[in-house]
């Protein structure tokens, strides 16, 4: 059985992509921090074992991710969904809430992967999917912090589909536009309504809609694809 493991899968984006693995067949574990009913409740209806874990922290990341190797045995596809935002002036922005959203956005992938790839590069074979932003592309205002670190996201994962590549590891990432997700629940109605004009769609996404975008490059239809980033935005006009 093909297993997963979503880092930052219990809320939004990542609840989305562990109830879309787990309907597919996969053997699912996800982390989450501090939504503890959300993630029970997600692991009871999904048979995907949870893990509290801050992925930002090198030492939890360690000890979850070997309590999931025994677990699963072997992990085929790693998600690394953790995020974080915050919204305001660069001028006024503190050394901590940047370190906290780098840390949180890009570190937590150094850290998941440095235990989970291993085992990959023994087995030759795996999926790492990353999680950038369309700010990550073309930067937002008074998100100066989340633009930065998005962007480093996507600069990480073309050099590791490079260095990976030869043992036969896929590393891609998605890069979502504005998505329905607690990220949004301070926006106002005519503000949601003013993002969602700034597609060619005309609206905003879903998680789902990243969801199956993750499926599909976790998936031997993908076979060929490394060191993409993948759009899931409506054509946002950022």
């Amino acid at each position: 059985m093909k297993t997963a493991l979503i880092v930052g899968g219990s809320r939004g984006i990542g609840r989305e992509i562990v109830i879309k693995f787990t309907q597919n067949g996969y053997n699912c574990a996800f982390t989450y921090l501090n939504s503890g009913a959300e993630a029970r409740s997600l692991s009871k209806n999904t048979g995907a074992a949870a893990f509290k874990c801050d992925c930002a922290d090198y030492a939890q990341t360690e000890a979850s991710c070997k309590e999931i190797l025994s677990q699963l045995g072997h992990v085929d596809v790693l998600v690394c969904n953790a995020g974080a935002a915050s919204y305001g002036l660069f001028t006024e922005l503190s050394p901590k809430e940047w370190d906290r959203l780098f840390a949180v956005n890009v570190k937590s992938i150094y850290n998941a992967s440095h235990f989970i790839l291993p085992q990959m590069i023994s087995r030759k074979s795996g999926s790492v999917i990353t999680m950038s932003s369309i700010w990550g592309e073309a930067g937002a205002s008074c998100e100066a912090a989340y633009s930065a670190a998005k962007a480093a996201v996507i600069g990480l994962t073309k050099a590791l589909a490079k260095e990976l590549g030869p043992s036969g590891i896929r590393v891609n990432c998605i890069s979502p536009g504005v998505i329905n997700t607690q990220m949004l629940h301070g926006f106002s109605p005519e503000d949601l309504n003013e993002l969602a004009a700034q597609s060619a769609l005309g609206r905003i996404g879903t998680p789902d809609e990243v969801a199956n975008a993750a499926l599909f490059l976790a998936s031997t239809e993908a076979g060929f694809i490394t060191g993409q980033v993948l759009g899931v935005d409506g054509l946002f006009n950022a």
